[in-house]
């Protein structure tokens, strides 16, 4: 999952437009300078969407322990409200599930969210010869109010190149 995160993260400062929002009282698009990456995570209490704060400046070291910490958290119940505010993307894994894609619904002010699908070993062609890889889908829902389908390809384009050599999230860093 911290790969993923920081691969979005990286995306998203290519890709700002997904990192923005409707502003319904101004009638324009708002785009935050940081990125407040939402988790969506399933608890006993139902499923709760706690935000890692400015995860795009965060190497992938604390970027990992956030994501940590915010998983004891919301396992433990005492996730914030504070931190359950202000998203601007989010990330949800159903993949978890057993589940290889889906259409995640998006949080109330948030452009996009991204579901990370199952990693299954699949026949995948490769450098000209099909071999077993490991694949995951990757389905992104985005508010065409703020984002177009050929910004939201892009990103989309953008998160499954760099997570097709994870290696290349270290080096980006």
């Amino acid at each position: 999952l911290t790969v993923v995160a920081k691969a979005v993260c990286i995306a998203l400062a290519r890709t700002p437009a997904l990192n923005s929002r409707w502003d319904d009282a101004a009638q324009q698009i708002v785009q935050p300078r940081a990125v407040n990456l939402g988790i969506a995570a399933a608890t006993e209490r139902g499923l709760i969407v706690p935000n890692i704060r400015d995860a795009g400046t965060l190497t992938f070291t604390a970027l990992a322990a956030a994501l940590g910490d915010l998983t004891e958290a919301a396992r433990a119940g005492t996730t914030t409200p504070a931190t359950m505010r202000d998203g601007t993307f989010t990330i949800t894994n159903i993949g978890v599930f057993g589940i290889d894609a889906g259409t995640p619904i998006l949080n109330p002010g948030e452009a996009g969210i991204l579901a990370i699908g199952a990693v299954r070993r699949t026949p995948w062609e490769h450098d000209g010869a099909v071999a077993l890889r490991q694949v995951m889908t990757l389905s992104l829902s985005f508010d065409h109010r703020v984002v177009d389908g050929a910004e939201a390809s892009r990103f989309l384009a953008d998160v499954g190149a760099i997570l097709r050599d994870p290696a290349r999230v270290l080096s980006m860093l």
